[in-house]
């Protein structure tokens, strides 16, 4: 599946759906997070993550209520998607800028833990080109 597609979208909310530690770091976690890509193949990407009330839910679209929102180009997201790009070099390179509280970001440590292994997982079954991109 592509990186960013609906495809990809949708493989990543059935696990986090399903994910046994994402769940029990959703119950010591409250955030809404919306992710924005720009410039990708197929032009601009949003997709959330909303944890509330023991749930964590991922899927397309802005978050409701969000607390954060992170804004990336496609270079950078591929990049820290694959690891060639550190996520704490590219925030603080200004290459992912931060809107909202980015405290709330910070004080989720356990989710985004939790996170990063769903993300390995997906990443097994990820393509990061697509097809006619220059």
């Amino acid at each position: 599946m592509r990186y960013l597609s609906l495809e990809w979208i949708d493989a990543l909310t059935a696990a986090v759906a399903a994910d046994e530690a994402m769940q029990r770091a959703a119950a010591e976690n409250t955030i809404a997070i919306t992710q924005v890509v720009t410039g990708t193949p197929e032009g601009d990407v949003t997709y959330h993550l909303a944890v509330a009330d023991g749930r964590a839910v991922f899927g397309p679209g802005a978050a409701v209520d969000e607390d954060l929102r992170m804004m990336q180009d496609w270079e950078t997201a591929v990049g820290v998607a694959t690891r060639t790009l550190n996520p704490q070099d590219a925030l603080i390179d200004g290459r992912i800028r931060l809107g909202g509280d980015p405290m709330k970001l910070m004080a989720a440590e356990s989710l985004f833990a939790a996170l990063d292994g769903i993300f390995n997982e997906v990443s097994k079954h990820t393509t990061y080109d697509w097809p006619n991109q220059n």
